[in-house]
């Protein structure tokens, strides 16, 4: 059992597949060590009988009695605990931390999933332990749900040493220091995340590490920690000058403060010798920013041609395949009866559509599209979308995706990284 034990500012995952023992490990390591255990076996977790809440669920309108209230019953175990005034502020701040004002007077038996997953949380805290085993905790949820309880997860991991125990290496948290990997009911070596992941995981695209970037007194990106891997497709949210079109031109070679920060990409450190277009010839790119920089009077095919070459508008004489691979993509797109009008002369966009095939012409690893579907008529949005998830979402295809608007995330998103949270 040795190969369980956690020390100070430590937070660890158990990983392992399905009937490897971790569960039975990680509860004896709790009974070893007097953490608090709380495990999620299915959508409704383990608060009580499972049957009770799926009948009441039907029975809710039908009770004679008022069902109880999650804040009833979150009140009622904190007053009962050792420590009430403790559990009380704790109770608060712990709602708080999860928002749950808002679920607090709905009764417990009619809880979304991830609802009822941060009551049950909450209850596990009240007492205030200072180590926390959680199994399984994003079984059953969405993924913006899940995407939700890393986040909230992370915010405890500031007060509470927490144990996490998973079957998927694409499920660990950033905020998770080391992984204990379990196979055949015997607990490995403890290793730090970033080896167990590269040893598990596709090859990271973007790897960046503590990285800041500032403006004068203005701080635009603060210790960043964020690893993208081959295949893996990402919603980039934040709110206005949160520091997302700062992160994009890092990864997009535009930003030369990249040369004073730990980033990799593609495999290779920053300022290790490469070029800009070494790095520009693996990236299909389009944003609000390159639309408005964008001025060339060219043939709407000739622009779509240049992303063959990573220039604004032509110098270079394509071939007649490299015309052709871009009048395949503008009728992909629904625009190959634009090829020969001159692009400033194109709706707004008409042009936003000629730069997206643009982004794709090259048939790029990684595709950085920054709103993507802007200025784009309700038709043109669901196409474009259901060619995102047919190009972007193919084997190998990597992905990293801004938009203000959630609906326009394609099906293919499974990672998220919110800035200024």
């Amino acid at each position: 059992m040795s190969g369980l034990d956690i020390l100070k500012g430590e937070q660890v995952a158990l990983v392992g597949p399905n009937a490897s023992g971790k569960s039975r490990l990680a509860a004896a390591f709790a009974g070893r060590t007097g953490a608090k255990y709380i495990t999620f076996r299915d959508s409704y977790g383990s608060y009580g009988d499972r049957n009770y809440f799926m009948q009441q669920r039907w029975n809710l309108f039908t009770l004679e009695g008022e069902p109880p209230a999650a804040g009833e019953l979150l009140r009622k175990e904190a007053a009962a605990g050792r420590d009430p005034e403790g559990a009380r502020r704790r109770l608060a701040e712990l709602t708080a931390l999860f928002g749950l004002e808002g679920l607090l007077d709905k009764p417990l038996v009619i809880l979304s999933s991830g609802e009822l997953r941060k009551f049950q949380l909450t209850r596990a805290l009240l007492d205030g332990p200072s180590v926390l085993v959680v199994d399984n905790p994003f079984i059953g949820l969405d993924p913006r749900t899940r995407a939700l309880l890393a986040r909230l997860l992370a915010a405890l991991a500031a007060s509470t040493t927490l144990l996490l125990v998973l079957s998927r290496p694409a499920e660990i948290p950033s905020f998770i220091t080391h992984v204990i990997p379990v196979r055949g009911g015997e607990a490995g070596e403890k290793v730090p995340l970033e080896a167990y992941l590269d040893a598990v995981l596709p090859a990271p695209v973007v790897r960046m590490r503590d990285v800041t970037v500032r403006f004068g007194d203005r701080v635009l990106l603060d210790r960043l920690n964020w690893t993208v891997r081959t295949g893996e497709h990402w919603a980039l949210t934040g709110a206005n000058g949160s520091g997302k079109s700062t992160l994009l031109s890092l990864v997009c070679a535009d930003n030369p403060k990249a040369y004073a920060c730990d980033i990799e990409l593609f495999g290779r450190p920053r300022g290790s010798g490469e070029t800009i277009w070494d790095i520009k010839k693996n990236i299909g790119f389009v944003s609000p920013e390159l639309h408005r920089a964008f001025q060339v009077d060219a043939p709407a095919l000739d622009i779509v041609t240049s992303g063959l070459f990573d220039t604004e508008g032509l110098y270079r004489h394509p071939s007649a395949e490299q015309y052709a691979c871009a009048r395949r993509w503008m009728a992909e797109f629904g625009i190959a009866e634009l090829a020969e009008r001159p692009f400033l002369r194109l709706s707004s966009g008409e042009q936003r559509l000629c730069l997206v095939a643009r982004a794709f012409v090259k048939d790029p690893p990684l595709y950085i599209l920054d709103e993507p579907l802007h200025g784009l008529d309700e038709a043109q949005r669901l196409r474009v979308k259901a060619l995102l998830d047919r190009f972007c979402g193919a084997p190998g295809k990597t992905l990293v995706m801004v938009t203000h608007y959630p609906e326009e995330y394609p099906a293919c998103i499974d990672h998220s990284l919110t800035l200024g949270a």
